[in-house]
C-alpha cells in the first residue's frame, strides 16, 4: 500500500535517522560488544539483579540477571510487544510498531503525520475529548458520524461518505476524508463496542475510499461480552489500520 498521499509535507519531508542504523549493527553484533552510538546504556550498569513477581491466581515469576538485563533494554521490549500484537490480533498484513510515552502522545503523533489544514477527518459523535483536543489545533474539518450502542453506524459512515466519488478520491484538490477515527470497545465517553459485523462495514467502506482507520482501543481487555470481537487490525488485509492502545 502506498502511504504518500496520507502524509503531511513535514513527514514526507522526514528521513531514516543514522541511529537506527547503528541500533540494528548492535543488535547483530557479539554480546561483548558495548557501543555508546544508539543511545543504549550497558547493562552491566543496571542496579536490578533479579525479580519476583506474585499474581493472584498463585503463580510466580521470576526474572534471573540476565533475564533483568534483556527486559530493561528497548529492542528486547519492541520484539516482545510485536510478538504479543501479532498472538492477539494475528494481523493478515505486516505490522510494524513503535513505543510512546503514552496513548495520547500516540494519538498526537499519528494526527500529525496525517492531518494536513483543511482535511476532512472523520469521527465518532461523540468522542473522547482528548481526541479532539489534538486534533482541533491542526486546523482540520471534524466530521461526525452518528454512533449508538454499538458504537459507529456503518450507515451514518456511508451517508456521510456519499458526498464524494469513490473513484476520484486520489485525484489532486480532492477533499475526500483520508483517515476515519474511531474508539471500537468501550468508546469514551459512551461506553459502546462496536459488533464484528459493523466492524466489517466500516472497514469495507475505508477500502472503498481508501482511508486510513484509526483504531483507538485502550479498553480492548476490559470486554465482557464473549467472544470479543475481532480487531479492525485483525480484518486489515491491505495495512490501513493504525492501532493505538494502552498495555495494561
Amino acid at each position: 500500500m502506498n502511504y504518500a498521499r496520507f502524509l503531511t509535507a513535514v513527514s514526507a519531508a522526514r528521513k531514516p535517522s543514522a541511529i537506527r542504523m547503528l541500533t540494528e549493527l548492535q543488535q547483530r553484533s557479539p554480546p561483548t560488544m558495548i557501543s555508546l552510538a544508539g543511545g543504549a546504556p550497558n547493562p552491566n550498569t543496571f542496579p536490578f539483579l533479579s525479580a519476583s513477581f506474585r499474581l493472584k491466581d498463585g503463580q510466580t515469576l521470576n526474572f534471573d540477571e540476565a533475564l533483568m538485563k534483556r527486559a530493561l533494554q528497548i529492542p528486547e521490549l519492541l520484539t516482545w510487544m510485536k510478538i504479543l500484537q501479532k498472538d492477539l490480533h494475528n494481523p493478515p498484513s505486516p505490522m510494524d510498531m513503535c513505543v510512546t510515552t503514552g496513548s495520547q502522545e500516540g494519538l498526537c503523533k499519528v494526527f500529525e503525520m496525517l492531518v494536513n489544514p483543511g482535511d476532512n477527518v472523520l469521527l465518532d459523535a461523540p468522542t473522547y475529548s482528548g481526541t479532539l483536543a489534538a486534533l482541533q489545533p491542526l486546523g482540520c474539518n471534524l466530521i461526525n458520524v452518528s454512533s449508538d450502542q454499538h458504537g459507529m453506524i456503518p450507515a451514518a459512515l456511508k451517508e456521510v461518505l456519499s458526498r464524494w466519488d469513490p473513484s476520484e478520491v486520489h485525484k489532486p484538490g480532492s477533499t475526500a476524508p483520508k483517515i476515519l477515527y474511531t474508539i471500537p470497545n468501550g468508546g469514551n465517553p459512551t461506553g459502546a463496542s462496536m459488533t464484528t459485523q459493523r466492524k466489517q462495514e466500516v472497514y469495507e467502506l475505508a477500502r472503498q475510499y481508501d482511508m486510513l482507520i484509526i483504531e483507538d482501543d485502550p479498553y480492548y481487555f476490559l470486554q465482557f461480552d464473549k467472544p470479543w470481537a475481532p480487531t479492525f487490525l485483525s480484518m486489515d488485509v491491505d495495512g490501513r489500520i493504525l492501532r493505538n492502545r494502552l498495555l495494561l
